[in-house]
């Protein structure tokens, strides 16, 4: 973990009014522009904050300064902490705070009806739970599970969106593709298939018979005045 430099500001002002360092390289060392620097030593700026005094705290050595003092050049370096205190890691479920703790039921209950690939450590990840409760809400035996309402995370402040979206994508690509069985679509067999061909021959067969009938017809019609004309005579 990169060294810090704490309070840069009210260091930056204990810096102005006791010692000879120049702006610029006050203002490297403690993160700032020049001007704003400028500013502090004018009294335009960073009023009503007490200066912290750098060689207390650890972070810098008299020697160094003396050392910037007579060169303007010479950048000023922080000291090397006495005590390194290693950096904490996050483990184990997020904290969530007192006040939504009561709606976490009803976001693990949300999240498992509509995300069942979750896994129980990624429902924890997200609302800050143990795997006891989640078992107990998926098996209905949590003792307020009949009263129990399906709520989303996100909505209640539990968890962002982007959170929940990169966890269901996680268990996503670990889920193996459903079978044809599981969506409902089955391949018709052989046997099946070969049934709708007597269906298109007796389409076919109605075809033609029509057409002969509407021939006949035209035929009859065509001999009609014939007749007629016979029972003129």
């Amino acid at each position: 973990m990169a060294q810090q430099l704490l309070m840069p500001k009210a260091t930056a002002i204990w810096l102005v009014d006791n010692t000879a360092l120049s702006f610029d390289q006050i203002a490297q060392f403690c993160k700032l522009h020049p001007l704003e620097v400028k500013a502090i030593a004018d009294g335009e700026a960073a009023q009503g904050i007490k200066g912290l005094d750098p060689i207390s705290t650890g972070q810098l050595s008299r020697d160094e300064i003396e050392r910037a003092e007579k060169n303007p050049a010479h950048k000023l370096k922080l000291s090397e902490p006495k005590v390194r205190v290693p950096e904490s890691k996050r483990r184990g479920p997020r904290y969530t705070p007192v006040s939504k703790r009561q709606d976490r039921p009803n976001a693990i209950l949300w999240l498992v009806r509509n995300h069942p690939e979750l896994k129980d450590a990624q429902i924890s990840r997200l609302v800050g739970t143990t795997k006891s409760t989640i078992e107990q809400i998926r098996e209905r035996t949590h003792w307020n599970a009949a009263n129990l309402t399906p709520m989303d995370p996100v909505t209640l402040g539990l968890c962002s969106q982007i959170d929940l979206d990169m966890e269901v994508e996680k268990a996503a690509k670990g889920r193996p593709l459903p079978t044809a069985a599981e969506l409902g679509e089955t391949l018709q067999s052989a046997h099946e298939t070969e049934r709708l061909a007597p269906s298109y021959e007796r389409e076919e067969e109605k075809e033609i018979d029509a057409d002969a009938v509407f021939a006949k017809l035209k035929s009859l019609k065509s001999s009609t005045p014939d007749e007629d004309e016979d029972d003129r005579y």
